[in-house]
């Protein structure tokens, strides 16, 4: 409806008239003339006369209210009495006291949301025009709701996505339930060895929240708490506030001023925790913040969950890891150890390269060091067992020859119970110290590389060992040789990422035999240590960041007379090669 259907409504009798007769021709026009004998035909022709237009106003979804120049209200539509009881025809507008009348907009009355615009009409009257739009403003604000909920999920996901160490993870959890879902947001992980951590976010002036922590004992949690952990959600709001305030976490809140709910979070056999949430009274938790609140804790409790599990995933691999990193040597007299390891996935540090030894009763020692086959945490593992059945063989068997082939019967058992073809190269010796000062090395090989001596003179002599894998046959041959070791001698064993890591200018050739045997030239008065990092600098140096297999290391050097360690000022030598050092005795 217009302007133009109300502005020839009668002031006196509160009804909208017909057009009037200019407004007629009008409308009729384009319409074939007529005989003027067909008027009385056309009078008695009801049907086709137009509609009484008070008829078309009680059936518009909006209300009318017309008032005259001064402000009397002339007529009030069914919609509009039922709207605005308080408008009576032949009174004031203003004597209704309806506030929202004043102007175009939005305003509430008798609980329901009206909507009214003032349109003028001629001779200075005036047409309200009022329709309740209580449900579709409920229905925009609902949706309203839902996508702020839906967009406070969304950022809750991305940033509970990445935490993967459960103090983050927890601090992040409640710093994201601030000021969304309260004031205040507790979160109190499942106990631990009978204790529990706690950590807490509170709203403050500045944008982000504060946030601490603490740890409780089990026991001393409050009941709400404990409920929640054992996976039921209290809901008795009264003392729920009493027990968050009693505890001290409603910094600036009593429990008369909190409203206070508490929430699990969902874990894989039990709660993972639980969420305390708490606001001023004047926000009560309705329904539909209960239900944001939930959802909020099962991503919160995913995502704990995941860090926890991570967490004793990282326990379990750092115990496996210490447990297959190789053990360095045991102390024994008048020798003096030096190691180098580097696993060819240095994220794992571990690998099939092994080192090692052990004490004999006769105050001698077992001494290894080996390459298994293949890579990674398989390698590793195999490793383990190896050095498992060394341990255990050495205190049954000390000739070296012997123990190897112990040791090969223990892996092939141990090989076709697992449906592993795995196999091992290694050189195992026993080293025993003289009186007079030196060493006696007894080695046995095993298919690996063979030893190289560092002399006195400064010479470098491969020790001619040589042997059949252990782990593939029942009865391998094994070779055997020992050698002496003067004071200040040294005897060096290393695996094959030594020898074979590829480099140099061209990118894939390899080490070599030759050129470790010259960068040990005439580092004789090295420590042990020294002679093993140097080795390993090497290879690194010549692998240049490329990949590589794994590269261990192990050096033997004869102390002085009484097992007295020599110390070593300047053991690295000159570019030229001449070494240059000073060894003096304490």
């Amino acid at each position: 409806m217009t302007a133009a259907d109300v502005r020839d409504s009668d002031p006196g009798d509160g009804r909208v008239s017909t057009p009037g007769a200019a407004r007629a021709t009008a409308w009729s026009a384009g319409a074939p003339a007529r005989p003027a004998s067909a008027l009385p035909a056309l009078a008695a022709d009801r049907e086709h006369a137009l509609p009484d237009w008070s008829e078309v106003v009680e059936h518009f979804r909006e209300g009318l209210v017309v008032c005259d120049a001064q402000g009397v209200v002339r007529h009030v539509s069914p919609v509009a009495e039922r709207l605005l009881p308080e408008v009576t025809p032949g009174e004031l507008l203003a004597a209704a006291n309806l506030a929202g009348l004043s102007a175009d907009g939005e305003f509430t009355h008798r609980d329901r949301r009206l909507r009214a615009r003032r349109v003028p009409l001629s001779a200075a009257r005036c047409c309200w025009y009022v329709e309740d739009v209580t449900e579709s403003v409920t229905r925009a604000d609902a949706l309203l709701a839902e996508r702020a909920r839906s967009a406070f999920l969304a950022v809750v996901g991305e940033k509970l996505g990445n935490p993967l160490h459960p103090d983050r993870a927890a601090a992040a959890v409640v710093r994201l339930a601030v000021p969304t879902l309260a004031e205040v947001a507790v979160l109190v992980l499942a106990p631990r060895s009978g204790r529990a951590r706690w950590w807490r976010a509170a709203r403050s002036d500045d944008d982000a929240p504060v946030v601490d922590s603490g740890i409780l004992p089990a026991v001393d949690l409050p009941a709400a708490i404990t409920e929640g952990l054992d996976g039921g959600e209290p809901h008795t709001l009264d003392w729920l506030a009493e027990q968050a305030a009693e505890a001290g976490w409603l910094p600036g809140l009593t429990a008369a001023e909190a409203c206070v709910r508490v929430v699990p979070l969902p874990g894989r056999d039990a709660p993972a925790g639980v969420l305390l949430i708490a606001r001023r009274v004047e926000r009560w938790y309705d329904e539909a913040d209960v239900d944001l609140a939930r959802a909020f804790a099962a991503r919160a409790g995913a995502a704990l969950t995941t860090a926890l599990l991570y967490r004793d995933q990282a326990e379990v691999a750092d115990t496996l890891q210490a447990s297959l990193v190789p053990v360095e040597p045991a102390e024994a007299t008048g020798v003096q150890w030096g190691t180098a390891y580097r696993p060819a996935q240095a994220g794992l540090r571990i690998g099939g390269d092994f080192y090692g030894s052990h004490r004999l009763a006769d105050g001698g020692s077992v001494f290894f060091l080996g390459d298994v086959s293949g890579k990674g945490v398989e390698a590793a593992v195999f490793t383990g067992q190896l050095r498992q059945c060394l341990q255990a063989l050495h205190r049954v068997e000390s000739q070296p020859g012997r123990l190897l082939k112990l040791l090969n019967d223990a892996l092939l058992e141990t090989s076709q119970a697992q449906g592993q073809g795995r196999f091992a190269t290694m050189v195992l010796g026993v080293v025993r110290a003289h009186r007079e000062g030196g060493l006696t090395l007894t080695l046995a090989g095993g298919g690996h590389l063979p030893p190289l001596v560092l002399r006195a003179s400064g010479e470098v002599e491969p020790v001619p060992l040589s042997g059949m894998l252990v782990g593939v046959v029942p009865d391998p041959r094994i070779g055997e040789v020992t050698v002496r070791l003067e004071p200040g001698e040294t005897c060096l064993l290393y695996s094959d990422g030594v020898t074979e890591a590829r480099g140099g200018r061209r990118g894939n050739e390899q080490f070599g035999t030759e050129r470790l045997v010259h960068a040990v030239t005439d580092c004789q008065r090295m420590p042990a240590p020294a002679l093993a990092e140097r080795v390993e600098q090497v290879t690194c140096d010549w692998l240049a960041h490329g990949d590589h297999d794994d590269i261990a290391v192990l050096a033997l050097r004869a102390t002085g007379p009484g097992g007295r360690t020599a110390r070593h000022l300047h053991a690295v030598p000159d570019a030229s090669g001449a070494a240059e050092a000073r060894e003096t005795r304490p």
